[in-house]
């Protein structure tokens, strides 16, 4: 660049005769804006719901498996178990495990909490 000799020569000769967007108009159309913010929508859905079902189906499982130790140690001759999530169960909110009988009839075990895991059963009883 000279400014000596007067003569204006720009930085880049790319933008020679470029001018400014008018600020009137904007730079994009409403159309584009709205294909562009349904991307971003559909993207964050693609990448929350997936995290979200598995945890939901990690936390199930543990839940299942989780209530199954406990019904044997606790009901040992109960034909099966269940472990659900109860919004107002017997043991609060969170997952909750019963003990399925012969009858198909359900008793409440132990409440397995919001995020499920395997109970706490204390020392082992040793007779004297």
């Amino acid at each position: 660049m000279n400014d000596d000799d007067g003569s204006e020569q720009h930085e880049h000769p790319e933008l020679a005769g470029y001018e400014p967007h008018d600020s009137a108009r904007p730079l994009r159309s409403r159309r584009t804006l709205l294909v562009m913010r349904i991307a971003v929508l559909l993207g964050l859905v693609a990448l929350i719901v997936p995290g979200i079902l598995t945890s939901l189906q990690i936390a199930s499982a543990t839940a299942t498996n989780a209530c199954s130790v406990a019904v044997a140690h606790y009901y040992p001759l109960a034909e099966g178990s269940t472990a659900r999530f109860d919004l107002a169960g017997p043991g609060g909110f969170g997952w909750q495990c019963y003990a399925i009988d012969v009858h198909e009839r359900e008793a409440w075990v132990i409440a397995l909490g919001l995020i499920p895991r395997a109970p706490g059963f204390g020392p082992p009883i040793v007779p004297a």
